[in-house]
């Protein structure tokens, strides 16, 4: 063999050598979830005795506000807070199906600019626009319609930059196939994301998305798999936890992760683990990675989450809980 081809195959060598490392960067494997801390002590109870707000209560985080959602209310669906002192404020979204009123609550956002929360309606198949001053002063105010939504495409969650831009989860019946896409809401235009981890045969995530680092992360609760990619849709990284079994990815059996937020240059999901069909399903954890995917540490709370929310001014979590507190609160500063 000559020196041309002992050359070449010594640049092809350096070549996949190369690829080999840029794939394990984003394939990441975690077999030992050791760092485990016990916050239990450090969670505060949030005392609201103004109005009354049943077990199904979605949280949101917006400007000064805390926004308590009510699934289950029969009155009022959306309760604002004060987020700083956890005063009560008002609440507003009548519930019902006259031309007012919010028919099936899904997602609730908030346009800064224009000081306007958009909740979806999945009765009525579109995005209800409340006026934040016209809501306070007025307790029989009528929402204006936003968008219409596809029903054949629709938004679960999403998350609203402008009347041009959002992203988030759509999903498409039969199969309830959850995607992440770009939306337009002038247009109605959709635009899927093209990656999708081929290994799994089953979907079922919840969704953050961090537009200051310019990624969003899928956290799977049908097996133990986080996927990160950039806004485009562009794999940054796979995060396999111990539990992660290939040929078992359409399971239900057992509820992995639940809830993702974004908290500054953390991921933060909750974690269960556990029986889906059992009472104990309802995750009690916190893990945390960082914004490249690296595992940092687990924070046992304690207590069965609902939904949470992070708090970026008072860099603290907000939680609904299933236990002998309903709401509380976490203060992350010496935390992560």
């Amino acid at each position: 063999m000559n020196a041309n081809k002992f050359k070449l195959i010594y640049i092809l060598l350096i070549i996949l050598c190369s690829s080999c490392m840029k794939d394990t960067k984003k394939e990441k494997y975690f077999n030992y979830r050791k760092n485990i801390v016990n916050i239990r002590e450090q969670i505060k109870e949030i005392e609201i005795e103004d109005v009354f707000i049943s077990a199904s209560s979605p949280l949101y985080v917006f400007e000064k506000y805390l926004i308590i959602g009510d699934l289950r209310s029969t009155k009022k669906l959306l309760h604002l807070f004060d987020k700083n002192n956890f005063d009560y404020i008002t609440s507003i979204a009548d519930n019902g199906p006259g031309p007012a009123e919010v028919t099936s609550m899904g997602h609730t956002q908030y346009d800064k600019a224009n000081r306007k929360f958009f909740v979806t309606d999945h009765g009525k198949q579109s995005i209800l626009s409340f006026d934040l001053d016209s809501a306070f002063a007025d307790p029989h105010y009528s929402p204006m319609v936003k968008a219409k939504i596809k029903p054949e495409l629709f938004p679960s969650y999403y998350y609203y930059v402008n009347d041009t831009f959002s992203i988030g989860i759509f999903i498409a019946p039969p199969d309830l196939k959850p995607t992440v896409a770009k939306w337009n809401m002038n247009t109605g235009e959709i635009e899927l994301m093209q990656y999708e981890n081929p290994k799994v045969k089953g979907k079922r995530v919840s969704f953050a998305v961090s537009m200051e680092h310019g990624i969003y992360a899928e956290c799977y609760s049908n097996c133990d798999l986080i996927t990160i990619c950039n806004l485009d849709g562009e794999l940054m990284c796979n995060i396999y936890g111990r539990n992660w079994d290939s040929n078992k990815t359409n399971s239900n059996s057992i509820r992995y992760y639940y809830r993702s937020v974004f908290c500054n240059d953390k991921i933060v999901v909750g974690y269960s683990g556990k029986n889906n069909f059992s009472v104990e399903w309802r995750p009690t954890k916190f893990i945390v990675f960082d914004i490249n995917g690296n595992y940092i540490k687990t924070l046992e709370t304690g207590y069965k989450l609902v939904d949470f929310c992070f708090d970026q001014d008072n860099n603290r979590i907000i939680m609904a809980l299933d236990s002998e507190i309903q709401f509380a609160y976490l203060n992350l500063d010496g935390i992560i």
